[in-house]
């Protein structure tokens, strides 16, 4: 059986295909694991990283796309390490944490002969991305508690660009109520001076 059919029993819950694909990897799981450094992990916790990617790779392999199922499981390895390795060493070691693997073949031979040298890049992470998101939608949720309907909606206006009278129209709500809506809205606020 290929390991693509493999894929496909285990998906549909065949426990022995998912061992066998996960006894048939592990000698490429420690091969991608040894180019790798974990701050404040050894090599055992980097190949656990590896063969959770290896398990994502059984689970979610598409037997419909063009790549094997060894290129994706590959691949799905070495970003679940990755992912470890940005997330333990992100404040600890900025230069491990913004690191950018530059890969060369050797002789042209499959991908388990691959070199991977890292060098430092500028670019931010997915991690620190998702951690940027994250924090934005927990200040947006801040905000909404803080507010009431009457306050987010003048917020929400004013932020907008809209002037007094616009607010006025469009919300029918009185100047005098604006002003003092967007006064409360600064007292309330004022935390959001902690958090950028």
């Amino acid at each position: 059986m290929t390991d693509e059919e493999l894929s496909i029993k285990a998906q549909s819950g065949d426990e022995n295909a998912v061992n066998t694909l996960l006894s048939k990897y592990k000698s490429l799981v420690n091969q991608i694991a040894r180019s790798y450094f974990l701050t404040g992990g050894d090599m055992e916790d980097i190949v656990q990283e590896g063969m959770i990617g290896l398990y994502k790779a059984i689970k979610h392999f598409n037997n419909s796309k063009t790549a094997s199922f060894k290129t994706f499981a590959s691949t799905c390895i070495k970003h679940q390490i990755q992912s470890a390795v940005r997330i333990a060493s992100s404040a600890k070691n900025q230069v491990l944490s913004t690191a950018v693997p530059i890969v060369d073949k050797i002789n042209n031979e499959e991908d388990d002969e691959k070199i991977e040298i890292i060098f430092p890049s500028d670019l931010p992470s997915p991690d620190d991305k998702l951690l940027e998101q994250e924090r934005m939608q927990e200040i947006k949720d801040k905000i909404k508690k803080s507010l009431s309907t009457l306050e987010l909606k003048v917020l929400s206006l004013y932020l907008k660009g809209y002037s007094y009278n616009e607010i006025s129209s469009i919300g029918n709500i009185s100047k005098k109520s604006i002003d003092n809506a967007l006064s409360r809205i600064k007292n309330k606020l004022s935390f959001l001076k902690n958090d950028f």
